[in-house]
């Protein structure tokens, strides 16, 4: 190989790892906000969630209205739904 490509490679490894060292301080979870989310919090005391156009709804009535009306099962065999985008 051509030396300049040889250099050209290693320093753009070089360069790749500079930015991702660099930056992951920035992309990583506080340790903090980390222990946080490993504990377990009951649903009264979550309060409210912001659910698009419904606004603000007690996380307890969404666990109630999913346990009232489970998502549907997939009958053995059956085909996959097709997923229809209806876009612009």
């Amino acid at each position: 190989m051509d030396r300049q490509c040889i250099v050209f490679c290693v320093g753009s490894l070089l360069l790749s790892l500079l930015v991702a060292i660099l930056a992951y301080p920035l992309a990583a979870i506080p340790e903090a906000r980390l222990e946080a989310a490993k504990q377990v919090v009951p649903a009264e005391e979550m309060g409210e969630m912001e659910v698009g156009e419904f606004g603000a709804v007690p996380v307890l009535e969404l666990v109630e209205y999913y346990m009232e009306n489970p998502p549907a099962t997939v009958a053995a065999g059956a085909p996959a739904r097709k997923v229809r985008f209806q876009g612009c």
